[in-house]
């Protein structure tokens, strides 16, 4: 078993079973697990920000940065692996309100919401999540069985 480690603004899709992929420390960001069982074709995107008119360029640079160019990077990423999209399972967590007391900027809950509004569109469905709060969370896919793990800060590691 090796870990493949999903950094901030970051998207790793696999094919083999012995990975696990695992991002850590989501707090406003959102971190997207899909999978796809018959294929066994999985990936994950930890993206920060809503929407990547806030900057282009970054967005060129690093599309994993932004829901609106991440979320359709990780489908097609898991296409190229064989994946097909009616069988995918999707499972997201993160959307924290973390330092925002006051919830002035409310980051997590634009990225929900940019989150939903692009599955939407595209009929996507969200099998399971644990989205906001005010907590981070550490986020797993086993690639050998598909199943998708949480863990809140200082809590135990369960399954989405």
């Amino acid at each position: 078993m090796s870990d493949l480690i999903v950094g901030i603004s970051d998207i790793k899709v696999s094919n083999n079973a012995q990975d696990i992929l695992v991002t850590y420390a989501l707090g406003s960001c959102i971190g997207i697990v899909v999978f796809d069982p018959v294929a066994k074709v999985g990936g994950m995107l930890h993206y920060m920000l809503p929407d990547s008119n806030l900057d282009q360029n970054k967005a060129k640079e690093n599309p994993a940065m932004f829901a609106d160019t991440g979320i359709p990077l990780l489908f097609k990423s898991c296409y190229k692996l064989g994946a097909e999209k009616k069988r995918m399972l999707v499972k997201v967590a993160g959307g924290a309100s973390i330092l925002d007391d006051t919830n002035y900027f409310r980051i997590g809950q634009k990225n929900i919401m940019a989150m939903r509004k692009i599955f939407w569109k595209n009929n996507v469905m969200i099998e399971k999540e644990d989205t906001g709060a005010n907590y981070n969370r550490t986020l797993r896919l086993e690639m050998s069985t598909g199943k998708v793990f949480v863990r809140s800060s200082g809590g135990e590691m369960k399954e989405l």
